[in-house]
């Protein structure tokens, strides 16, 4: 068993999906929890009462994490509430539904995606790692999309092959004192991607993916667990694929 008493854990984008599971998952294992939100409070409000029914520490903070100012208030309000920083888990992000091909796709989409997918992971990182214990660990979430690309969603793919780039640049940087590694879920069972699950999309979805099944969120908290847990303190820089064998990259 994994366990992380006296380590505390912020996790960006917690309220809901993979973000929620990977909190409850990291509050099982004895770590204190922190979890941001954008505009979900009743729903981060439910996760912390969660880990606190856990017998741990928790705290949610809100906000546009692309504005610094509001990160900053964020980790000065963690820090206050655990004392220490050994794991940040960036999660938070945005999938815009609607199909688009780069030609018709407007300035505005464009920025959002940018602002909500990769400017948030570098002030949300930029802000985290001078405060973090030798030890700690960082987890970028990313997308099978950031290593094949996804046609009509070119936004979307470019942040999430640029948060591929970044882990491995924040690898090297940080090391021998910060692990940094990365997940690539395909598609996961959540509100983000409801709309594609309707009548046979499911069905024809799980078709593409070599175990026939669509990922829960829990099926990517736990490979997040353990890029933060002792057993992975010898893998940094990683992007480690959970995706039930639909792209199957080195």
């Amino acid at each position: 068993m994994i366990e992380l008493t006296e380590k505390a854990v912020l996790i960006t984008g917690g309220s809901r999906g993979i973000g929620r599971a990977t909190a409850l998952l990291f509050a099982d294992a004895g770590a204190d929890v922190g979890i941001t939100y954008h505009v979900r409070r009743a729903e981060a409000e439910a996760v912390t009462r969660g880990i606190r029914s856990l017998g741990r520490r928790a705290y949610a903070g809100g906000g546009d994490l692309a504005d610094p100012d509001v990160v900053a208030g964020i980790i000065r309000e963690f820090l206050a509430c655990f004392g220490r920083l050994d794991y940040l888990v960036a999660n938070a992000g945005v999938w815009p539904q609607a199909a688009v091909p780069l030609g018709e796709l407007d300035e505005e989409r464009w920025r959002h995606t940018m602002a909500a997918n990769l400017d948030g992971v570098y002030q949300t990182c930029r802000a985290t790692l001078s405060h973090m214990n030798a030890g700690g660990s960082v987890v970028l979430v990313s997308s099978t999309a950031g290593q094949r690309g996804e046609a009509f969603h070119a936004d979307y793919a470019a942040t999430k092959g640029g948060i591929i780039a970044l882990t491995k640049s924040l690898a090297i940087e940080y090391a021998p004192d910060i692990t940094v590694n990365c997940v690539a879920p395909g598609w996961v069972d959540t509100d983000m991607s409801a709309s594609e699950f309707e009548g046979e999309g499911r069905a024809n979805i799980a078709a593409t993916i070599p175990l026939s099944r669509i990922a829960r969120p829990e099926d990517i908290a736990g490979p997040i667990l353990f890029l933060c847990s002792p057993l992975a303190r010898h893998i940094t820089g990683d992007v480690l694929n959970v995706n039930g064998g639909s792209v199957l990259c080195g």
